[in-house]
């Protein structure tokens, strides 16, 4: 679909619809279930996931933690900045987002919280707002003491427990940004798959600032999608290969867990390399191994004539217009369909974006 316009995408929605605090408890959030098939949708609570997972399903969630990799400071002229690390390149240095006025090549940065500070210089301006930093030491083992975790920039009220913009899995260090359908599980509620017969996997997948960008290109095709380092492990590709085999469905946690399974599946098939031009690929799956483990970048652009090949269902929360999310979930359910589902769920106030309420699409 080549000719597929951005603007097919877009909605407009309410901004007091727009969640700017988590529920609590977390399972709390409501619930939509929208059958492709039947085009049907039923309005629940996240905790009614618990009644469309069968014994023999797997659940994959994403386990990246959200770093504390918002660093404030000042240049050496005095003016104020901000500084939001995306990637690390080397020991030292960082790809970032600044904020702050004329931040060029070869400025210095004085950052600093508490007793905690680090000296830093812009070593390479990559267009916008990005730069590359090098810092006077490993920043990383200083960030918990030195840095805040970022909040998205359409949440406005301050965050009292930075442990709600983490799920309660996560574990290895990396985004920028939380994998947001995975907030809402709760340990009692992962305890109550497992004993339902549902196997429970996790992937890693570092999600970068560029998940909140709008597409901004007229035609869909001609978007550069973000690049972001994921890891599927042999024991995890193992176990989602045993399950699809035995017919159990696979359920991805977040268009995250989609993006690395989908490139997973790939992989299996023999493609390797930039996944950008093959996303649209009719390619078949070897049938004893659905997925293949891999650890790398994935620049894989999903959206609609994409062929999926492993992911059977999926729960995501709502998410921005013209956004590369929103149009990834349009190609797992179609885009008449989920058009129509933004619309019920604007009708019915559904909190939307980060902290807001989740589907369920099977």
């Amino acid at each position: 679909m080549t000719d597929l316009r951005t603007d097919e995408f877009d909605y407009h929605l309410p901004p007091d619809l727009i969640a700017q605090t988590p529920i609590e408890p977390r399972d709390a959030s409501r619930l939509m279930v929208v059958e492709r098939a039947s085009g049907e949708i039923a309005h629940r609570r996240f905790r009614d996931t618990l009644d469309y997972l069968r014994p023999g399903d797997i659940l994959v969630a994403n386990d990246s933690r959200v770093i504390p990799a918002r660093l404030l400071g000042r240049k050496a002229t005095g003016g104020r900045v901000e500084v939001l690390l995306l990637k690390q390149l080397e020991d030292r240095r960082w790809e970032v987002l600044v904020g702050g006025k004329r931040v060029r090549s070869g400025t210095q940065l004085h950052l600093e919280k508490g007793g905690s500070q680090v000296e830093a210089k812009v070593v390479a301006d990559l267009g916008e707002a990005r730069r590359v930093v090098e810092f006077d030491r490993p920043v990383a083992p200083l960030l918990d003491e030195l840095g805040e975790v970022p909040l998205p920039p359409y949440i406005h009220e301050s965050l009292s427990d930075p442990e709600r913009y983490q799920t309660v899995f996560g574990r290895v260090d990396g985004s920028a940004a939380a994998s947001t359908a995975g907030l809402h599980f709760t340990p009692e509620m992962l305890l109550a798959l497992r004993e339902r017969g549902v196997t429970l996997a996790f992937l890693t997948l570092h999600i970068g600032l560029d998940t909140f960008k709008p597409v901004t290109t007229d035609l869909v095709a001609d978007h550069a999608i973000h690049s972001e380092w994921a890891s599927l492990t042999p024991e995890v590709a193992e176990q989602i290969n045993r399950a699809k085999l035995a017919g159990g469905r696979l359920v991805a946690v977040g268009t995250t867990a989609v993006r690395t399974l989908e490139t997973a599946a790939l992989r299996s098939a023999g493609v390797t390399g930039a996944l950008r031009e093959a996303s649209q690929l009719q390619v078949d799956l070897c049938p004893w191994r659905p997925v293949a483990a891999f650890e790398g970048p994935t620049d894989l652009f999903i959206y609609p004539g994409f062929h999926f090949r492993v992911v059977d269902a999926l729960l995501t929360n709502f998410h921005l217009p013209k956004s590369s999310l929103l149009m990834l979930v349009s190609a797992f359910g179609g885009r008449e369909l989920i058009r129509r589902v933004y619309e019920a769920a604007i009708a019915e106030r559904y909190r939307f974006f980060s902290f807001g309420d989740v589907m369920l699409i099977l």
